[in-house]
This record gives structure tokens, sequence and C-alpha cells, in this order.
């Protein structure tokens, strides 16, 4: 057991909250909630690191998911099959992880991540308005392709999962900026369950220090949610390009490193 003491516990349980707020609007809670972990429990090892985070995210996610439900029209048609793609390519992108070296990713992912900041940010108009272009057959395939392709990223790197679902359903499908990152936490979501159902199978989930962990996220998630229906598009479109301005960062860093 790991001791905590209330100056950890009171970390922890801020940093989670900032994550599960974060994380409901555009993902990247990871930026805020590891590093928290890393920092104040350095013997903790890598996977049980990364397991414990998602113990918590998942449960934010699933409180942030339900209040995008209950205010924004999910176009359930599309994001069922892509959800089912994504849990599924998530499980196969874990158990890549275990023969394939996941470093090899990270000068491919930062440049990505370039280009869609500076896309996002040139084009100003860039998910300022809902407007879906394709027909219900076409949204479908796109969706389940991006679903399987970016839940196979997931288990096998991961970080931007979110900001690429997100951009990829705005300039794929046409989708604003809120419908979008209420669709990418759906997927997103699933490709949560399938890389939390790995770590807790493999017994890299110390309970201990996720579920409060989890309570905090979940209360973060749901202040979040609201807060992107409240201020809209163009507050989530800052946001994202923050989040994914903190994951060029840390990918770089981890590259100089």
């Amino acid at each position: 057991m790991f001791d905590l003491p209330l100056f950890k516990l009171i970390i922890l349980c801020g940093s989670s909250f900032c994550a599960g707020l974060v994380d409901s609007m555009v993902g990247g809670g990871g930026l805020i909630l590891i590093p928290t972990l890393l920092l104040l429990f350095p013997q903790m090892p890598i996977p049980t690191v990364i397991g414990t985070n998602k113990f918590a995210a998942v449960q934010g996610m699933g409180m942030a998911t339900l209040q995008y439900i209950r205010t924004v029209q999910i176009p359930w048609h599309s994001m069922v099959p892509a959800a089912a793609a994504g849990f599924c390519a998530a499980l196969l992108g874990a158990k890549a992880l275990t023969v394939l070296d996941s470093s090899i990713l990270r000068p491919v992912i930062v440049v990505l991540l370039i280009a869609i900041a500076l896309y996002t940010a040139f084009r100003k108009d860039f998910g300022s308005i809902h407007a879906p272009h394709r027909s219900a057959g076409e949204q479908r395939a796109i969706s389940i392709a991006l679903g399987a392709t970016l839940g196979l990223y997931d288990g096998f790197f991961g970080p931007g999962t979110g900001s690429f679902l997100i951009f990829g359903f705005i300039g794929l499908l046409g989708f604003g900026f809120l419908d979008a990152s209420s669709s990418a936490k759906v997927v997103n979501f699933a490709m949560g369950c399938a890389a939390l159902g790995y770590f807790l199978w493999t017994g890299n989930v110390r309970f201990e220090i996720g579920i409060p962990l989890a309570v905090f996220n979940i209360a973060g998630a749901f202040v979040g949610a609201r807060l992107a229906v409240q201020k809209g598009s163009r507050f989530v479109r800052v946001l994202f390009l923050v989040v994914v301005g903190g994951v060029i960062a840390k990918l770089a860093w981890d590259m100089l490193r």
C-alpha cells in the first residue's frame, strides 16, 4: 500500500479535477495527471501509473459523455459503430505495445499535431459552425475508419487521440467544435474502457490511489462538460489549441530527453 499523506492527497485530487475538466472538453487530461503521479510516486512502475490514471480518466469520461448526451445531439448511427471499432482496435494496439517500440511514433505525431494546430489557428472559421456535409452512410463509414485507426493508435501510443478525433470529425464530417468534442468523447470513452480492461487484467491499477482520483475526475468532467455546452464552439476551439500545444511540447520534450 502506498502512504497517502494529506498533502499528496490534496495535490492528487486537485490535479485529477483539472484533468477531468480539460479532458471532458478536448482531451489531454493525462498531460496533467500522469506527471503528477510520476512526481509524487517515483517508484511506481510506469504501467501502473498509466493504469491508475486510466482508471480515473474513464470514470470522468463516462460522466462527460452522460452530460453531452443530455445536451448535445449525438449522431448515434455513426458513433456507436465507431466506438465499437475503437474498442476492438485499442485492444489490438495495447497488445502491439508489448512487441513494438512506441517511441518511433513520436516524431511523426509531433509533426501531425503541429500541422493540426497551425491549420486550426489560421482557419478562423474551422469548426465554428456545425454543418455536416456527408450522407448517413458516408458519415458512418468515415467514423468507423477514424475509430479503428485512432483506437489502434490509442492502445499503442495514446497522446493526442482526442485531438485527432475532434479534428477528424470537423474536417471530414463538417461538425462544429462542440459537436465534434461530444462525439469524440463517446468514441474515446469506448477506447478508454478497452485500455482500462487491459490494465485491470494485468494488475496495473492501484485502487487506493485511483478511487479518490476518480471521484475528483468525475467532478471535473461534470463541470467541464457543462462549461463546454454553455460557452460553445469558440471556447472549445481555443482550449483545443492550448491542449494540442501542450501535447506537442510534452512529446518534443520526451524526444529531447
